[in-house]
């Protein structure tokens, strides 16, 4: 009896059950493993690269060596430049990473920070870069900047890249050929990139202290407008270079005492640290400097403007007086003096070229010509 009711109830709404039988399926977003923006990947075990076809073949390796074997730092090393955000998705997927720290990696332009997501960390780091020019203009670009996000996990290390600039290959070649130092693993290998970017700064710092000595040379010998643009330029380099490294010294203090970091690592950290310490008081000093060329310039071309305005106000008081007598003998009167007399036009030129000469002189003794 129950069965014919209810049979009956659902045919009086045909249209109702059509509809539910044509609700679209719920679409899925479709993640892809990166592709095209990655540099290279591997499996370390024991400070040794094994083969694997593909990342998660390689993080599947690692894992169960680490189950099997008590003692033994295995992990994976994943390094991606400029990738896609269906890309790092793909591998949060894969490792387990955070969607916070996902999106950060993907969209770039981030404050140097560590965070802690769970069981992973997520470092971001400023790199820069000096580039090479023939001479220094009021266009000229000096400083080039870019960034390295680190996802750190237990067993993986991730690094993602933006920027042409500070790549990461020469770090990964140094831990290969060294097995003793990709055997301290995950942690060891952001203690690599960190010590790789803080000397990159310190490089850096070097070449733009060899700068600003190169421009305080030229503030006293003869300065104009054009150079005066180019210490601004300079300055504003220098605030972007400030920028990048100061905001770091704190997360990078702070780094040894994470739960995350390994006690025999801490000491690497702190030296690291130590260095950044180093680089921030000489861009600090530097950029002090550079304040300071600045004003000075700014000083030394007010004071060549003031020495210039008195030549000119110098030579026009001494002009002033032969136009003065020509105009007062130009204007044709009869009874004028010496008009009549043979002597009268020698004697005018006379007083004109000895007045000349007495204020001439006069500016000379006191400095304004």
């Amino acid at each position: 009896m129950r069965s014919s009711t209810l049979f009956r109830r659902i045919n009086r709404h045909p249209v109702q059950r059509r509809t539910a039988r044509q609700l679209p399926k719920p679409v899925h977003e479709v993640r892809v493993p990166p592709v095209d923006s990655i540099v290279e990947f591997g499996a370390y075990v024991e400070g040794e690269k094994v083969g694997a076809a593909g990342i998660v073949e390689a993080l599947g390796l690692v894992r169960e060596h680490n189950t099997t074997t008590d003692g033994v730092n295995a992990f994976v090393w994943v390094g991606l430049h400029e990738p896609e955000a269906p890309e790092v998705e793909w591998l949060a997927e894969v490792f387990g990473l955070h969607p916070l720290a996902v999106e950060d990696a993907v969209k770039a332009h981030q404050r140097p920070k560590v965070e802690r997501y769970g069981e992973s960390l997520f470092m971001v780091l400023k790199t820069i870069a000096y580039l090479d020019h023939d001479e220094l203009t009021a266009t000229s670009e000096i400083i080039a900047a870019g960034e390295i996000m680190v996802f750190l996990g237990a067993d993986f290390v991730v690094t993602v890249r933006h920027g042409r600039h500070c790549p990461l290959t020469l770090v990964r070649d140094r831990l290969e050929d060294k097995p003793k130092l990709m055997n301290r693993g995950p942690a060891g290998v952001l203690h690599a990139i960190a010590d790789h970017v803080v000397d990159q700064y310190l490089q850096v710092a070097d070449l733009m202290q060899m700068e600003l000595e190169e421009v305080e040379a030229t503030v006293f010998a003869d300065v104009s407008s054009r150079d005066i643009n180019r210490i601004y330029q300079l300055k504003r380099e220098m605030l972007e270079m400030k920028r990048a490294i100061t905001p770091l010294l704190a997360p990078l203090s702070a780094l040894p005492q994470r739960r995350v970091v390994p006690s025999e690592m801490r000491e690497y950290f702190r030296d690291v640290g130590d260095h950044l310490s180093r680089v921030c008081e000489q861009v600090e000093s530097s950029n002090e400097l550079c304040s300071s060329i600045l004003q000075a310039a700014l000083a030394r071309s007010n004071a060549l403007a003031n020495e210039d305005m008195r030549k000119i106000s110098s030579w026009v008081a001494i002009l002033a007086v032969p136009t003065m007598i020509a105009g007062i003998y130009g204007m044709n009167f009869d009874f004028m003096p010496e008009t009549k007399q043979v002597w009268g036009y020698p004697a005018v030129l006379a007083i004109m070229v000895t007045t000349c000469v007495l204020l001439h002189r006069g500016f000379r003794r006191n400095g304004w010509l």
